[in-house]
């Protein structure tokens, strides 16, 4: 059972994550809850992306937490979902923030939930605040964050350094963790080819095609990084990836240290067949339609 917990409506890679959940019955996609900022206009834009995908949809979009531990404002905040006009309309559930949702369900099934974490990391730290036992009832969490490069100048990317309080909270805890950052997903770009074959998959590869040129249009690029993608596809096909195990910490500025130990609860993914890990993706978020 997948909950996946995003920024969705920032960078395009989220957009570009749920297409690949979507298109991963074997991950089981339960719900999506987001976070940072303006969280139920997040929730709506997922919703409306829900809409134009085939098969089987995530069956709760829960809004989290929308100021960070940190105090840091939100980056770029404003547009999110501006290439839709209506998205008030779309539904999201209510009842409980995604906080109280991620804890109840992973109280409710112990051992069988699987976090994708793939925005800032305020909603999972405020999960360990409020509920004692997540860290044992939540099976695992896999991040896209950080930057373990070697031999570089290392920085604090974008997902830790939004909320530098959260992540230590953390990555400080008994969490059983796996990791993904920069020195990982920065070996795959996605190009002009890649996004005219998404295009054509459906209205949601459509959709998608258009939020990434909103998003080169803003960099500047003719291509970009699918950090976020390559974390989901890690959960669906982990022998394509090598991991080593250690303990990680936050400093405060932003910058991830690994401590490699036997004992660590921490699975750092250092390397993928990168060839495949991006046919993985281009041919799920084609499955998602």
């Amino acid at each position: 059972m997948l909950i996946l917990d995003t920024d969705i409506g920032s960078d395009v890679d989220d957009a570009m994550a749920l297409g690949v959940v979507l298109g991963s019955p074997e991950l089981a996609p339960f719900a999506v809850t987001t976070v940072y900022g303006d969280t139920t206009l997040r929730a709506q834009l997922t919703t409306r992306l829900l809409s134009l995908s085939a098969g089987a949809h995530p069956t709760h979009i829960v809004p989290g937490r929308t100021e960070t531990l940190s105090g840091k404002p939100v980056w770029w905040a404003g547009h999110e979902g501006k290439r839709y006009s209506d998205l008030s309309r779309e539904a999201v559930t209510a009842g409980e923030d995604a906080v109280a949702f991620i804890t109840r369900i992973a109280a409710e099934h112990p051992g069988e939930v699987d976090l994708l974490a793939i925005g800032p990391l305020t909603n999972v730290a405020e999960c360990l605040n409020t509920d004692p036992d997540f860290a044992v009832n939540l099976r695992r969490l896999v991040i896209m964050g950080g930057d373990f490069r070697v031999g570089a100048a290392r920085v604090a990317e974008h997902n830790i350094a939004s909320d530098i309080t959260a992540a230590q909270r953390v990555f400080d805890s008994d969490l059983e963790i796996a990791v993904g950052g920069l020195d990982l997903t920065m070996q795959l770009t996605v190009g002009r080819s890649i996004v005219d074959e998404i295009a054509s998959s459906g209205p949601f590869g459509a959709a998608l095609a258009e939020e990434i040129a909103e998003w080169w249009t803003f960099l500047d690029h003719s291509e970009n990084t699918p950090h976020d993608p390559i974390l989901a596809i890690y959960l669906a096909r982990p022998d394509l990836f090598n991991t080593v195990r250690a303990r990680v910490t936050i400093s405060d500025d932003g910058i991830t240290h690994e401590h490699a130990t036997e004992n660590g609860t921490v699975q750092i993914v250092q390397g993928m067949k990168r060839e495949t890990v991006l046919e993985e993706i281009v041919q799920r978020i084609r499955a998602a339609g």
